[in-house]
């Protein structure tokens, strides 16, 4: 029984982890760029898009089509950004501990 009590306080304290690393993720913002810096754009680490920036030379009325693909670029970017950043800081938490593959937690 000892065994199982060790293993209850290391999963409350993992999840205790879990939600400091939650918030911590909540306020943090990654920077998606494209076009050479011609778009910008911050998601949060929950991905939630927070702002956008666009170059002038951008923004043409007959572009659009450009405009709009270098919009999901820089997206795929930040989101790409944020998937590591997730994937480092749970290595981390989880002490290098393997997840299994697919294996989705809660954010």
């Amino acid at each position: 029984m000892k065994n199982l009590g060790q293993l209850m306080k290391q999963a409350q304290e993992m999840q205790g982890k879990m939600s400091e690393l939650q918030e911590k993720l909540q306020a943090t913002e990654v920077e998606g760029v494209s076009g050479g810096g011609m778009v910008r754009l911050w998601l949060s680490g929950k991905g939630e898009l927070k702002r956008v920036k666009l170059d002038r030379t951008a923004v043409d009325a007959n572009e659009t089509e450009m405009l709009e693909d270098l919009m999901v670029a820089a997206h795929a970017d930040a989101k790409m950004k944020i998937e590591t950043k997730v994937a480092e800081q749970m290595q981390e938490l989880t002490g290098g501990l393997p997840l299994p593959p697919g294996f989705k937690l809660p954010f």
